[in-house]
């Protein structure tokens, strides 16, 4: 048996009842394959691959907080710190009823190989609870927010571990947690990126995602002979990165016709009303059955069904393991012809390899997402010179940062005999920075 099949079921062996773990795991490695074999040996010895899988050090713990009614109510918190191999733990807390230690995992190990993509000295974490933000009001999401940092506040700081927001966790909550922390520390430092512009918040970091996104999109089809302009687009997600894809997508000449949240979806064959948009998810909070008042020609539908639509281009921006092999065939026979990840890790593995068989250009989270933790390390940068860029600023560093990772990822995918395929050139050229620094670091 092969080192890369030997690690992945150890790994599955080492960590039941963890699906999503096992399916990242999986995707990297058999991606690496070709370099691992090159040099195994010496990967072996080491233990290479075992110390990459198996998290630094994994934190769980109890977050209890008083509801509205004076009813205790007890939820799981957790952080899971992946490698520091070339520098501090950074990645997002999820707030989400789904949240569990695999999909922490999951998302803390995808953290390593991005935070890698964008060049700056990030490693990889993740953390959050299976708190649900949802219907509770601000002085219940405060309480919350209030406990989780009191236990997480031992583990992380500005040259240690520096969490960031994600699903669930924005402005509000963001503000709480570092409220709480520098309370308790009695330090005010760079340790929670996203948070506002008041307190040492980056101008362009809450853009940055749904940004970046596009400007690696943009960029993948110039690099295949393709304009960006003019193409028809389906987006999944209504949150933070699906709104500023959606708003980006738009200012670069194309149209998205497509959104949706947990209930439903929306069609309007205009183009969404960004404006409208924003103020039903970002202000008042509500669901995208409300569109259709701003917006009387569109379509609302219930339930799953966005990768239906015929369109050039498909942005998945929700959750993991949205776009399933079902949807891939849709895509591919309506004529889409790229498919790029907003979100992390939302196509399921056979519907990558089937849409990448069927020469659909397809660009994985990890290198198509990086833009939101890029712009996360450059507030952390803009903390720690006490500074504060312009939006032009940050924008610029963020496309550029992004148009090198196009580059980076088709390089490495070349140079293994791989050409245009991005999801084994986002791992090689990933992995090569962080392997490197685990060598000159020893065995740790």
């Amino acid at each position: 048996m092969s080192y890369v099949d030997e690690v992945i079921e150890q790994v599955v062996k080492q960590n039941p009842a963890e699906p999503e773990f096992h399916q990242a795991v999986k995707e990297v490695l058999e991606s690496l394959r070709v370099v691992v074999e090159a040099n195994e040996e010496r990967y072996r010895k080491d233990a290479l691959l075992e110390r990459l899988v198996n998290p630094e050090r994994q934190i769980k713990f109890r977050v209890p907080w008083i509801d509205d009614q004076g009813q205790v109510q007890v939820n799981t918190g957790y952080r899971v710190q992946f490698s520091s191999a070339i520098g501090p733990y950074k990645g997002g807390l999820r707030l989400h009823p789904s949240v569990n230690l695999g999909i922490i995992k999951f998302l803390g190990f995808e953290q390593i190989f991005k935070n890698s993509l964008t060049g700056l000295p990030i490693g990889g974490g993740k953390g959050g609870s299976d708190f649900d933000p949802k219907g509770k009001s601000d002085r219940e999401v405060m309480a919350f927010c209030q406990s989780f940092i009191t236990e997480l506040y031992k583990y992380i700081g500005a040259d240690t571990d520096v969490p960031a927001g994600d699903i669930g966790t924005g402005a509000r909550e963001i503000g709480y947690m570092y409220g709480q922390y520098k309370r308790i520390r009695g330090v005010y430092e760079g340790v929670l990126t996203g948070k506002g512009l008041s307190y040492g918040g980056s101008l362009a970091r809450t853009e940055a995602t749904g940004y970046g996104l596009l400007y690696l999109t943009e960029e993948l089809l110039k690099m295949n002979g393709m304009e960006l302009t003019g193409k028809t687009i389906a987006v999944s997600g209504s949150g933070n990165v699906a709104i500023y894809a959606i708003q980006k997508a738009q200012q670069l000449g194309a149209k998205v016709v497509t959104c949706s949240d947990s209930t439903g979806w929306i069609y309007d064959e205009e183009g969404i009303d960004v404006a409208a948009l924003k103020e039903i998810k970002e202000v008042k909070r509500a669901r995208l059955t409300e569109y259709k008042n701003y917006c009387p020609n569109s379509e609302y539908h219930e339930g799953k069904g966005v990768w239906s639509v015929k369109v050039d281009i498909a942005l998945p921006c929700a959750t993991q393991n949205e776009l399933d092999l079902e949807d891939a065939k849709i895509l591919v026979s309506n004529g889409c012809i790229g498919v790029f990840e907003g979100a992390n890790m939302p196509t399921t593995l056979e519907a990558t390899e089937y849409l990448q068989a069927n020469g659909v250009i397809f660009a994985p989270g990890k290198a198509a997402n990086a833009g939101g933790v890029a712009t996360s390390a450059l507030e952390m940068s803009q903390n720690s010179e006490r500074l504060s860029w312009s939006f032009e600023e940050v924008d610029t560093k963020l496309k550029e940062i992004m148009i090198n990772i196009c580059h980076n990822i088709s390089d490495a995918a070349e140079r293994y005999g791989a050409k245009g395929n991005y999801v084994v050139g986002a791992n090689i050229a990933g992995f090569e920075k962080v392997v490197d620094a685990m060598n000159a670091q020893g065995i740790v």
